[in-house]
């Protein structure tokens, strides 16, 4: 192995450890927790050791949704897999809340905290595709305007994830309230006239 390429995995590999330190703090202690002094003491590092792979806390806070956003992809393709119509809605929706509410602080980072990411752009990352694509691909039989129906559908995943994460509505009504977003977008694709799958 080369010298660049030695420097270059041990980049990576501080990189990584700063992200999953950073991680682990926001899960235990709240991303309040997590500050660039907090993870030097943490991982045994300087600061400006930190600064020279992340420019701010929210460069590390984006490192951690980007995380966030290739593990709820995959977690969405693993609901939806043998799955079709109203089920898959029904599987890539009930995923969605359970990974919202397990992982807080890395759900957080993914939709709360201010970072850079966007969405919606010519070149958004491709974690952030993946992500959206999962949703689209169990949207897309019943409906014409794929972009619009899955904005819709990820904003209803996210208000209800919210919600019962701060303890507003009812985790009790959860499966009722997933039955009503299934149905809305499945309703609404035969209202429009796209071919409607059960």
């Amino acid at each position: 192995m080369g010298i660049a390429e030695r420097k270059g995995r041990e980049r990576a590999e501080r990189e990584q450890r700063i992200v999953t330190t950073a991680r682990l703090i926001a899960e235990r202690e709240g991303w309040d927790a997590v500050t660039i002094r907090r993870l030097a003491d943490e991982i045994e590092y300087s600061q400006p050791v930190l600064y020279s792979h992340f420019k701010s806390r929210d460069a590390i806070v984006a490192a951690v949704a980007l995380e966030g956003f290739r593990e709820i992809a995959a977690a969405l393709r693993r609901a939806a897999s043998g799955s079709t119509g109203r089920n898959a809605l029904k599987h890539v929706a009930t995923a969605y809340l359970a990974f919202g509410l397990s992982r807080p602080a890395l759900y957080q980072a993914m939709f709360v905290l201010p970072t850079e990411l966007r969405f919606a752009e010519a070149g958004s990352r491709p974690e952030l595709q993946a992500a959206f694509e999962a949703l689209a691909a169990v949207v897309t039989p019943f409906c014409s305007d794929v972009a619009v129906v899955t904005e819709s559908f990820w904003a209803a995943l996210h208000g209800l994830t919210e919600l019962e994460r701060s303890g507003r509505i009812r985790p009790a009504a959860r499966d009722e309230r997933i039955a009503f977003v299934v149905r809305t977008i499945a309703d609404s694709g035969s209202a429009h006239g796209a071919k409607r799958t059960r």
